[in-house]
């Protein structure tokens, strides 16, 4: 079973750590296999501190090194899970693919970092199975963004030769991946997307997310919201470029909102507009049309689909569990198909997509109880 492999995956909303198991090698299959999956949800307390990490304060070593560990805890604790549904052991999986929690996401800096908590280490210890982790930092020492990662994935599964496909992941951060049928790959951030629009319907309603984007639905974007919303000097850069909380969090929110006086049903709708008009005027900036394959988990947001299908009349939209991966667990399989190109030493990012100098082999290996186990 060498061609198991798992992948673990929390996003910049910090809603649940997402593992699956793969299979890679299985003839005949036209491509992974998805054998198993699980969320789990964070504990409520390191959840809070996960996020008032993303926005900075005090002791933030002591307290970054604590979350470390504990969020390698929450991982280990979701492999052994994930290990047990499937009913198989450690010795059966080849590595682990683990993201990490992002904390913090500086690409633009004269001395740029990222930084992901998670400790490898721990999760290898407690686990016994090999982890590959740290992949952003290797692609932005090689002069790039180290984001998005995804982008080589989905021009690996979802490519295709006779149509433009542009693959859009709804997670806390909206990204696109560009797959012309007859060019190079590209992607980028494109903007928020769940981060707020979560945050936003946390604090109003006290649920974890607007089902559906009903609450949303219920009201209209107000117009000059919106485009002090859209003023943003990020959405106006050119690729490549990433983003994350430092630049769209509640901060952020909570400042323009000072010099508006709106019902927070009416401030939700603006933000999934927000969202949808930034994802379509991407969109529109590289291609006339073609096939748009949804995933994250705003692809189950009926509303901000909607909004996109309204604003993008010239793509045909459709879910990438049309094509056979679920569109809840695209990025965890990214990062098993990532941990797997770092065993078999082939690069797992597009220097077009980044900005880095070249294709790179991405993140460390940390060995299972058992020792190195490379091709």
């Amino acid at each position: 079973m060498t061609g198991l492999y798992i992948g673990i995956m929390s996003g910049t909303s910090v809603d649940a750590i997402d593992a699956v198991l793969v299979d890679f090698d299985t003839p005949g299959t036209g491509g992974p296999q998805l054998l198993a999956s699980i969320s789990h949800a964070w504990p409520d307390g390191l959840r809070r501190e996960l996020l008032a990490l993303g926005a900075g304060g005090e002791r933030e070593l002591d307290r970054a090194g604590e979350a470390d560990r504990q969020v390698a805890e929450q991982f280990a604790g979701t492999v052994t899970a994930l290990l047990r549904q499937a009913g198989l052991e450690p010795r059966d999986i080849r590595a682990i693919g683990s993201h990490g929690q992002t904390v913090r996401h500086r690409p633009n800096l004269a001395h740029p970092f990222t930084l992901q908590l998670g400790d490898p280490n721990t999760l290898a210890e407690r686990t016994g199975i090999a982890v590959v982790a740290d992949f952003r930092r290797r692609d932005m020492a090689a002069g790039g963004q180290g984001a998005p990662l995804v982008p080589a994935f989905h021009q690996a599964l979802f490519a295709h030769p006779g149509e433009y496909v542009a693959v859009l992941n709804l997670g806390g951060i909206a990204n696109i991946t560009l797959l012309p049928p007859d060019g190079d790959a590209a992607g980028y951030d494109t903007g928020p997307a769940n981060m707020l629009l979560d945050g936003w319907c946390q604090r109003h309603t006290g649920q974890a997310f607007d089902r559906d984007g009903a609450w949303a639905a219920s009201a209209t974007a107000d117009a000059a919201l919106l485009e002090r919303l859209l003023a943003h000097p990020y959405l106006a850069r050119t690729a490549p470029k990433s983003t994350g909380r430092e630049e769209f969090g509640m901060d952020w929110l909570d400042a323009l909102l000072q010099d508006f006086d709106l019902p927070p049903v009416t401030v939700q709708a603006s933000l999934l507009a927000l969202t949808a008009r930034s994802v379509a005027d991407a969109l529109d900036r590289h291609a006339d049309g073609g096939k748009l394959l949804l995933c994250g988990g705003g692809a189950h947001n009926s509303a901000l689909t909607a909004a996109l299908a309204a604003l993008l009349p010239r793509w045909r939209l459709a879910s990438t569990g049309d094509h056979g991966l679920d569109p809840s667990w695209v990025e965890a399989t990214a990062f098993a198909w990532l941990a797997r190109q770092t065993v078999l030493g082939l690069p797992g990012n597009l220097p077009a997509v980044t900005g880095a100098s070249g294709p790179r082999v991405l993140g460390g290996y940390y060995p299972g109880r058992t020792g190195i186990r490379l091709p």
